[in-house]
């Protein structure tokens, strides 16, 4: 069966509205429990965590999935799409949900998560990393050379932020999701070009794609709560994943980040292997809450 972005009701529950300016941000919540909030990437939609929401939820967490600036069923017409913009947002999402909250963050939002964790420390507890875009990136030369799956990558992953096309996004995520596939990865793969075709859309996109993360980048040695990078052994947007999950734990403050390697993972493992992400960051969570 096709699916919609726009659906109100998905597998994660019903769609909420939070009002932020002359903006909405589209969220969903699930379970009971301690607040975890769920932050996709650009280009996606809150749906990348349909597999692992439910987990969470039935862990005994109250899971709330939200949708980023001018993605999925948040509105278009903000002033600027910044990962700080997104921190903000994620920020304002806790405050009206009742916080503190566990905040997870994929690719651009893993960014937006630090800002929102090291600027508002009473308010997130924990931080997890998805293949996060957190440090300000330099091309890895030597991996352009030597990596094709890293070169045809960044060509796809710049080429869809700088010529707005659709066709070249879904090229790079069928690249971002090496070997394993969803059960549901061609209906998904349809209802995101559906939703990106959308008037607007892709110039989001865009101005996502094109942004350094130095703002998130300034933030990280300024967190204080715990955080785990989760990293897929696979992903193709760096030459050397481990490299880059070690470089960002390196940038916190000694002792809170720890890396979560997922074998055989692209830069999608919760959609991927949402059993092992679920494991990893559910052991995360229990050792945070003995200590």
């Amino acid at each position: 069966m096709r699916m919609s972005l726009e659906d109100g009701v998905n597998e994660s529950g019903v769609t909420q509205f939070l009002k932020i300016g002359d903006g909405e941000i589209a969220y969903d919540v699930i379970g009971e429990g301690p607040l975890v909030v769920l932050v996709p990437g650009m280009g996606d939609s809150r749906r990348a965590y349909r597999f692992l929401a439910p987990v969470l939820a039935a862990a005994g967490y109250r899971v709330a999935a939200m949708d980023l600036r001018g993605h999925g069923e948040s509105s278009l017409g903000w002033g600027s799409y910044t990962r700080t913009d997104t921190a903000n947002d994620i920020v304002a999402l806790i405050e009206h949900l009742g916080g503190p909250a566990v905040v997870v963050g994929h690719s651009f939002a893993g960014g937006a998560a630090t800002i929102a964790a090291a600027r508002r420390p009473e308010l997130v507890g924990a931080l997890v990393e998805i293949g996060p875009f957190t440090r300000p990136q330099r091309p890895d030369l030597g991996g352009l050379l030597r990596d094709s799956a890293y070169r045809r990558g960044m060509t796809l992953l710049m080429g869809a932020a700088i010529f707005r096309s659709i066709g070249l996004w879904r090229s790079y995520l069928g690249h971002a999701y090496p070997g394993v596939r969803p059960a549901d990865w061609a209906d998904y793969l349809t209802a995101l070009s559906d939703d990106l075709g959308r008037p607007g859309r892709m110039a989001v996109l865009s101005a996502m794609g094109t942004s350094a993360p130095k703002d998130a980048g300034a933030h990280l040695g300024g967190i204080r709560c715990a955080a785990l990078v989760v990293m897929g052994s696979r992903d193709p947007d760096w030459a050397d994943p481990r490299a880059e999950a070690d470089g960002v734990v390196a940038g916190m403050p000694a002792g809170l980040g720890r890396v979560a390697m997922i074998d055989g993972a692209g830069h999608y493992p919760h959609a991927q292997y949402p059993g092992e992400v679920a494991a990893a960051v559910l052991a995360f969570l229990r050792e945070e809450a003995r200590a």
